[in-house]
C-alpha cells in the first residue's frame, strides 16, 4: 500500500471504490460516477464538515469521480489529475465531457458572446480545461456554449521555472492552486503540468517521486527542487529560490541562504532533499 494512501486511496471503513474490492476492507463499494468541475475553482477538503481543512483545489474542467453524494450536498471522491481524495461541493460538478484545451493565461474569463465587451459568465484559472470546438474571431468557441480569448489558450514556453516565475507576488494560500492564491507544492505542480510533466500534489509526494536525489557535492542549478519538511522551492539559478511561503504570504524570490537561515532559526529544520528532474 502506498505511504500516501490516506490522501490517494478512495477507501473509508464504510465505503470504498469498487476497483479496490479484495484489496481493502469496507462495508460497501461504489463504482463511481465521472464528473467535471464547473466552478472556476473548487475546494477539496479533508472532511465533509464546513470547517474541514482545504487540502487542495480543483480547477475548472478537471475530472472528479464521485463515490458518494451526501444529503448535505457534499460529494466524496477522487480527482483524476493527481489522485487526491476528499470532499467537494457536489453542486459545482457537472457531467463529464471530453478534455479540451488548457488555459495558459494566469487568469481568464468565459464570455457569453465572442465580444471583448461581452458579458462574463465566470472566471477561468491557469490550466483550466475547456472543450474548444471552433473559433469566432479572436475567441475560441466552446462545446456547450461560451467563448474564451484565443490568446489565453496559446502554448507556453516549455520551461517550468519560467512558468513558476509568472506567479511572483501571487498571495500564499494553503491548498491553493491558482493566481488567486497558491501554496508551495501547488506552485511546483502547476508549473510542471503547464509544460507537460505530471506531478503529485503535496511536497512529501514530490520529494519522493519527482526526479533524482542530488549528491552532497552536486551544485544546484536552475530547475532543481529543494525540500524541507512540509515545504518545497524551485531554484531560479544556483543561489536563488522561488517559493510560495507563509513568511512573505506570497510567491517570493530570495537567496537560498536566507531561506535556510530563517527556517533553521524558526526550528523548521534542515533541508531534507534536493532533487533534479530528468526532463529539465
Amino acid at each position: 500500500m502506498t505511504p500516501f494512501a490516506n490522501r490517494l486511496l478512495p477507501a473509508r471503513p464504510d465505503l470504498a471504490a469498487a476497483h479496490l474490492r479484495g484489496r481493502v476492507g469496507a462495508t460497501a463499494f461504489a463504482p463511481g460516477e465521472a464528473r467535471r468541475v464547473i466552478a472556476p475553482l473548487l475546494d477539496l477538503t479533508t472532511g465533509p464538515e464546513a470547517t474541514a481543512t482545504r487540502a487542495t483545489q480543483l480547477l475548472h474542467g478537471e475530472a472528479f469521480t464521485v463515490y458518494e453524494e451526501r444529503p448535505d450536498g457534499r460529494a466524496w471522491g477522487q480527482a483524476a489529475l493527481d489522485g487526491y481524495v476528499g470532499y467537494v461541493d457536489a453542486r459545482q460538478l457537472g457531467r463529464a465531457v471530453g478534455t479540451g484545451r488548457r488555459v495558459t493565461a494566469l487568469w481568464s474569463h468565459l464570455y457569453t458572446r465572442a465580444l471583448v465587451k461581452g458579458e462574463i459568465e465566470h472566471d477561468l484559472p491557469f490550466l483550466a480545461d475547456v472543450p474548444v470546438c471552433g473559433t469566432s474571431g479572436s475567441f475560441a468557441k466552446l462545446r456547450g456554449g461560451g467563448f474564451v480569448p484565443a490568446a489565453h489558450l496559446a502554448p507556453v514556453a516549455p520551461d517550468f521555472v519560467a512558468q513558476a516565475e509568472r506567479f511572483l507576488g501571487v498571495p500564499y494560500l494553503w491548498g491553493g492552486r491558482s493566481a488567486r492564491g497558491i501554496d508551495c507544492s501547488g506552485l511546483v505542480q502547476l508549473a510542471l503540468l503547464a509544460t507537460g510533466i505530471p506531478a503529485p500534489r503535496d511536497s512529501d509526494m514530490q520529494a519522493a517521486l519527482l526526479g533524482e536525489d542530488l549528491g552532497p557535492k552536486d551544485a544546484l542549478r536552475r530547475g532543481d527542487l529543494v525540500f524541507w519538511k512540509g515545504h518545497v522551492g524551485i531554484m531560479r539559478d544556483r543561489d536563488t529560490l522561488l517559493h510560495a511561503n507563509a513568511h512573505h504570504m506570497a510567491v517570493a524570490s530570495e537567496p537560498l541562504f536566507a531561506v535556510v537561515g530563517r527556517v533553521t532559526g524558526s526550528n523548521g529544520g534542515a533541508i531534507t532533499a534536493r532533487r533534479r528532474l530528468a526532463e529539465y
